[in-house]
C-alpha cells in the first residue's frame, strides 16, 4: 500500500503523514489480532506494509515552502506601500496643480510614476530569487524565465493598485493605511503564504479568490517545487494578466478625472 503526499506545504504534509500512519497502524493491529486468533498463536506476519513517498518537497523543509512566497510579499511591499504615497504626496506638497497644468496624459502620468518602483521591484525580485536558490538551496525545478515574466506582471498590477489608492486619497497617511489594508495584509494572510487556504473558514476561502497574491504564490510554488509550466498554471497567469489590465485601466481613468 502506497501513499503519495504533496510536500510543497511541509506542515500540512507532516500532519497528513502522521494521521495516515496512525490509521494504518490501527488497521494493521486489527488485522494482526484477527490473524493471531485464526492461527491460534502461530507466527504473526505484518498483513499491511505502508510505503510513504513525499513528492515535491521530499525532505519536508519549511524553507522550500516559505521562500517562494516571500517573493510575492516583497513585491507587494515595494509596489502598493510605496506607490500609494506618490500622488498623495503631490497633493500635500502643493505640486499637483503644476502637474495638472502640463499636457501630460493620464497613461503617461501613471507609467511615469511607477517606472522607478517597477525597476526597484524587479531588482528586489532577482535578489530574493538568487538568495533563495543559492543560499537557502530552494530547488527551482521550473522555468526561471516564467518566474521573471509573471513577477513583472504581478508587480505591474500591484503598482497600478498603489497608484489608484494614491489617486483616491489625497493624504499620505490615509493612502498608506489603505495600502496596508488592501494589499499587504491580504497578501500576507490570505494568499496561502502563512496559512493554508484549505484550513480557512469557507467565507474566508471565498474572499481569497479576489486576492491576486493567492494566484502568484500558487504559481511560484508550482514553478519552484513542482517544475510545472503554463500548461498547468495558465489559470493563475491569466488571472494576473486580467488583474493588471483592469487595475491599470481603473487607475488611468481615475487620473483622468483628477486631470480634468
Amino acid at each position: 500500500m502506497q501513499l503519495l503526499l504533496d510536500g510543497s506545504d511541509s506542515n500540512t504534509a507532516s500532519i497528513a503523514r502522521g494521521y495516515a500512519e496512525g490509521l494504518l497502524q490501527t488497521y494493521a493491529l486489527e488485522l494482526r489480532s484477527e490473524a493471531l486468533n485464526r492461527q491460534g498463536g502461530g507466527p504473526l506476519r505484518p498483513p499491511v506494509e505502508a510505503r510513504l513517498r513525499v513528492w515535491y518537497n521530499s525532505e519536508l523543509e519549511s524553507k522550500n515552502y516559505i521562500v517562494p512566497g516571500l517573493i510575492a510579499v516583497i513585491l507587494m511591499i515595494i509596489a502598493a506601500l510605496l506607490t500609494s504615497l506618490t500622488i498623495a504626496r503631490e497633493w500635500e506638497m502643493g505640486t499637483m496643480e503644476q502637474l495638472l497644468s502640463t499636457p501630460v496624459r493620464p497613461t503617461e502620468l501613471v507609467l511615469g510614476k511607477m517606472v522607478a518602483f517597477f525597476t526597484v521591484g524587479l531588482i528586489d525580485m532577482l535578489v530574493a530569487l538568487g538568495v533563495g536558490v543559492l543560499i537557502f538551496q530552494v530547488p527551482l525545478r521550473g522555468s526561471a524565465l516564467l518566474v521573471f515574466v509573471t513577477s513583472g506582471v504581478f508587480l505591474f498590477g500591484a503598482l497600478c493598485w498603489g497608484i489608484l489608492i494614491s489617486a483616491l486619497a489625497r493624504q499620505q497617511l490615509l493612502a498608506y493605511q489603505m495600502g496596508i489594508l488592501s494589499s499587504f495584509l491580504p497578501a500576507f494572510l490570505l494568499s496561502g503564504f502563512i496559512y493554508a487556504i484549505e484550513n480557512m473558514p469557507t467565507v474566508i476561502q471565498v474572499i481569497t479568490h479576489i486576492v491576486p497574491a493567492r494566484y502568484f504564490v500558487s504559481l511560484l510554488k508550482g514553478v519552484f517545487l513542482k517544475g510545472v509550466g503554463l500548461e498547468v498554471l495558465w489559470t493563475e497567469v491569466g488571472f494576473l494578466l486580467a488583474y493588471a489590465g483592469l487595475v491599470f485601466f481603473v487607475a488611468t481613468h481615475q487620473m483622468k478625472q483628477k486631470l480634468v
